[in-house]
């Protein structure tokens, strides 16, 4: 079954490769401590391997005056380091936080050869920072969708199963729960709290887990009249079995539909959130924030325009692998 219906989204062009590209950028992303670091991949000095990506080297280590953390981007150390030995930058020799002091203009500076999206009006790589805040909102959506699946598939199941009274209630209380001011309540919550990713991740679950109950608990109503239902009830099978064996199987299907489209929801969230200053606070790298300073810098279209088109493929990315997942499900119930 499972095989099946993998041939019929591989015959989707369209959402076949689209996978692949999303896939290709969350590996990209996820290693953006490689591609995109101020501190090298490895140092060989007077005979000995050095990995200050993995561990931090006091100044003295290379020769150095201080025993604060080494700056490999002070030339003095360069030269230090290069007459004993040599070090493996990164292909983007800046991370998301770095603030390049040689530019050639005030920042905003325009794409160069260094820098090849150009800087923030902060003088940091557009790049790096895209690079990290794609991290970031891929990080963000995937939990947010694993949980809020995981929330709205059990409030869902319960409530279609059983039905009754407690479905009855179980649908007010969400019709309250939705209609709530969810941007006022989140302005209300950041000045309260500090917002990190986490607190952020727990106010938006909050709210975003409603958006499967209604699909599930379709699927839960129609499956718990059905004939194979009522033989495990008859040959005495608990509630937890028959819910979680019998029934979630079926259901599923909903839930695999829906996920990429929930996740390009949570992508848009906290880029929202982020692009109102509602976010992450600084100097965290997100696609919200460039968008921000695209806003707040007409000048430097390169800013508004890299935000833009990343955030973009993104979503589009999600859509139509949601669309594939889509066609291939409802082609097999066919």
């Amino acid at each position: 079954m499972l095989v099946r219906r993998f041939q019929v989204f591989r015959r989707n062009k369209r959402a076949y490769i689209s996978l692949w590209v999303f896939g290709i950028l969350c590996i990209l992303s996820f290693g953006a401590d490689f591609i995109a670091n101020d501190k090298p991949l490895f140092v060989y000095y007077k005979g000995e391997g050095y990995f200050p990506i993995f561990k931090v080297y006091p100044e003295t280590t290379f020769g150095g005056d201080f025993l604060s953390e080494a700056n490999y981007g002070d030339s003095y150390l360069q030269d230090l380091i290069k007459q004993e030995g040599f070090m493996i930058m990164p292909l983007i020799p800046y991370s998301y936080d770095s603030v390049i002091y040689s530019l050639s203009s005030p920042p905003p500076t325009p794409p160069n050869s260094k820098n090849y999206l150009g800087t923030d009006d902060l003088g940091r790589d557009v790049v790096a920072r895209l690079l990290y805040g794609l991290k970031t909102s891929i990080l963000f959506g995937l939990i947010l969708t694993a949980l809020s699946s995981i929330i709205g598939f059990i409030v869902g199941a319960i409530s279609g199963y059983y039905g009754g009274k407690i479905d009855l209630l179980g649908q007010r209380f969400i019709e309250i729960w939705s209609g709530m001011p969810i941007l006022f309540i989140l302005i209300i919550l950041s000045s309260l709290l500090e917002p990190n990713f986490w607190t952020i991740l727990c106010v938006v679950l909050f709210f975003s887990w409603i958006t499967l109950v209604p699909f599930v608990r379709a699927e839960f109503l129609k499956a718990r009249n059905l004939e194979y239902v009522k033989a495990a009830k008859v040959l005495g099978a608990k509630d937890f079995r028959i819910i979680f064996l019998h029934i979630m199987p079926n259901a599923l299907v909903a839930v695999v539909t829906f996920i990429p489209f929930i996740l390009s929801g949570s992508i848009v969230t906290l880029a929202s959130l982020d692009f109102l200053g509602l976010g992450l606070p600084p100097p965290s790298a997100s696609l919200g924030e460039i968008l921000s300073q695209g806003k707040n810098n007409l000048n430097s279209p390169w800013l508004g325009l890299s935000g833009f088109f990343v955030l973009s493929v993104l979503l589009c990315l999600l859509v139509f692998i949601g669309e594939g997942l889509r066609d291939s499900l409802k082609e097999n119930n066919g």
